[in-house]
């Protein structure tokens, strides 16, 4: 069970924040991915591939993207359609599909990235590395948090 509080704690305002940060990184992305006719979670996809030359199933794609399969799946029907990824058979299960750029994906992918990697930066604008990092290590504390808190909230 979730402690009870009656008023809000002082980090409240940071996590108030932090989804308000979040919603805006989103939106802006899909302004951003918009230009080459993507969606954010079509980009993550290409993203994710680019490194992948065996391409990945769609399980590991859900879970590297922190989706459900079902979402994967239709993502992916659309880049398929686009001629940007290919599905081809899982040499180790004939049952799964690898999903792997295609030339047209790669290319796609090559062109946004060096785009998308300036507003990565332009984001941040002047705030200095070190506290970047220093800020990278608290979310992934406040992740693992959220994550052990939603576990304990499913079980009661």
């Amino acid at each position: 069970m979730t402690p009870r509080r009656d008023a809000p704690g002082p980090r409240y305002p940071a996590l108030i924040q932090l989804l308000r940060t979040a919603e805006v990184l989103w939106n802006s992305s899909r302004v951003l991915f918009g230009q080459w006719g993507l969606s954010p979670s079509q980009f993550n996809i290409l993203n994710v591939l680019t490194d992948q030359p065996e391409g990945l199933s769609q399980t590991e794609l859900s879970r590297l993207l922190i989706m459900h399969r079902s979402n994967v799946t239709g993502l992916v029907d659309r880049l398929e359609e686009r001629g940007l990824v290919q599905r081809r058979e899982d040499t180790e299960d004939r049952r799964a599909y690898r999903v792997v750029l295609s030339a047209e994906g790669r290319k796609l992918i090559g062109e946004i990235l060096p785009y998308y990697y300036g507003a990565a930066e332009e984001v941040w604008g002047d705030l200095p590395v070190n506290h970047t990092r220093q800020m990278l290590s608290g979310l992934n504390d406040v992740c693992a948090n959220a994550t052990r808190l939603a576990g304990r909230v499913a079980k009661s």
